[in-house]
């Protein structure tokens, strides 16, 4: 396939559409992984700031009596050092009963207390350096700030009132947003570098996979050539003896009429040869294109009969002995097309008669078995090498050429004999051992007895 150049190009292109489609999905499917995580990960963050500050604040904002100030009750309510202005941090007692709190120690948050002035109060926990300490949140809603050192912070403010409904300040807390941009940024480094790996694996998958879709073309476009090559074959031999006995008509100034009468018995008997030519292909390419109708009942007793009457006479001739094995009181019926089935069976008839020798026995059988009528045609000629085997129903193709071309053979007899087979949804096989004989076992699947009495009906 890759010496065509034209296979090459195609095959190249469908690589390159499957790679590129392949491709894009994955594009596609990595970014929206990324995103979703990315989503994710932000939404837990905001989850777990809000339910942390929302926690503080209901445990710290009852405790408030004086407006700016620090109750110490607050030292004691948070866990790690609480650093209040103007004073030294102390080190207040762990509340290890509560797990939402200790939460700020343990994932780094940090906790700032603000009057509404913007006036620091006091701080938990490392607390960035903002150029700008004083904050007045439009919404209690978790905001991004960026720290003097380029870091970004995730942090949210609550206001506070005193237990007399007084406004105390706001209560700040947020937590550096490195361990979420560290998570994404090992994310896209695995996406950049699994994306091109899986990618190689698509474009070989591509070419692979390229190659089988391609196959069927291929197998087709050499059958063609084939095909083409053999029938121009078969078409010349016919027409070179016409056109060679023509021009030696045309060089004798003078005829007598018993040269006159062979000379066009020649031709006659090359025309005859060409029609039956082409019949034989306008047959075949039929069968490849127009489904054959099998609503008619056929009984293969009764063709079977009138070809073993029908062959007598040729086997006489050719010193064969042709026998029948039709089990009596059993039609056999099936839904065919009955002409192509005795067409069929003449083939393989004709076929036996023709490669077995003077002495030989052919043999018609049929039989059932399980769900499906056999008809066996058996013979003890020349047999076939196992070799030929494998190309006995290919068109055009004859085991012994000279002594087909001896008989006026074409090679389409068995590969017409198969094409009607597999249109009533039968298969035809063969076993043959050289200088054995042959048999030729057709197969053809049994219908349902009342399918075959409605078409009787109708």
């Amino acid at each position: 396939m890759n010496r065509n150049p034209a296979f090459l190009r195609t095959r190249q292109r469908l690589a390159g559409l499957y790679a590129g489609t392949m491709g894009l999905i994955l594009l596609v499917f990595g970014l929206g992984f990324y995103r979703a995580i990315a989503h994710d990960q932000w939404q837990s963050l905001n989850r777990k700031l809000v339910t942390i500050a929302g926690t503080l604040h209901d445990g710290i904002e009852p405790a408030l009596a004086e407006v700016g100030q620090v109750e110490p009750v607050v030292e004691h309510f948070l866990p790690g050092v609480v650093c209040v202005a103007d004073k030294s941090c102390e080190t207040a007692i762990a509340g290890e009963q509560r797990h939402i709190v200790g939460m700020v120690q343990q994932e780094n948050y940090y906790v700032r207390f603000i009057d509404q002035t913007g006036k620091l109060l006091a701080t938990v926990g490392q607390v960035p350096d903002y150029e700008q300490n004083a904050y007045s949140p439009s919404s209690e809603q978790p905001q991004t700030r960026i720290d003097t050192d380029g870091i970004a912070y995730r942090e949210i403010t609550l206001f506070l009132k005193t237990n007399d409904q007084q406004p105390w300040g706001y209560i700040q807390v947020g937590r550096s947003l490195t361990e979420y941009e560290t998570v994404l940024h090992h994310l896209r480094w695995q996406l950049m570098l699994g994306l091109p790996t899986v990618m190689v694996l698509v474009l070989a998958a591509s070419w692979w996979l390229s190659n089988l879709a391609m196959a069927p073309a291929y197998r087709g476009y050499l059958q063609i050539q084939q095909f083409t090559a053999d029938a121009a074959h078969e078409l010349r031999t016919p027409l070179t003896v016409i056109r060679s006995t023509i021009d030696f008509i045309l060089g004798e100034p003078q005829l007598t009429e018993v040269d006159s009468r062979q000379t066009l018995k020649i031709i006659e008997r090359q025309n005859n040869r060409l029609a039956h030519l082409v019949q034989d292909l306008l047959l075949l390419s039929r069968l490849d294109l127009e489904p054959i109708p099998l609503q008619q009942p056929c009984s293969l007793a009764t063709i079977a009969t009138d070809l073993i009457e029908e062959f007598s006479a040729m086997a006489i001739a050719a010193h064969l002995t042709l026998l029948a094995e039709i089990p009596p009181n059993d039609p056999f019926e099936i839904l065919g097309n009955e002409e192509q089935l005795y067409r069929l069976l003449a083939n393989l008839i004709a076929n036996a008669i023709q490669y077995t020798p003077v002495g030989g026995i052919i043999t018609l059988t049929l039989r059932r078995q399980s769900r499906e009528i056999l008809v066996e045609v058996a013979d003890t000629g020349v047999g076939i090498p196992l070799a030929d085997q494998k190309y006995i129903f290919d068109r055009f193709y004859r085991v012994h050429a000279d002594r087909a071309i001896h008989t006026g053979g074409t090679g389409l007899g068995l590969a017409i004999a198969q094409a009607i087979a597999r249109a009533h949804q039968g298969n035809i096989h063969l076993i043959s051992r050289p200088n054995q004989g042959s048999t030729f076992t057709l197969h053809l699947p049994l219908p349902r007895r009342k399918t075959i009495l409605e078409n009787h009906n109708t």
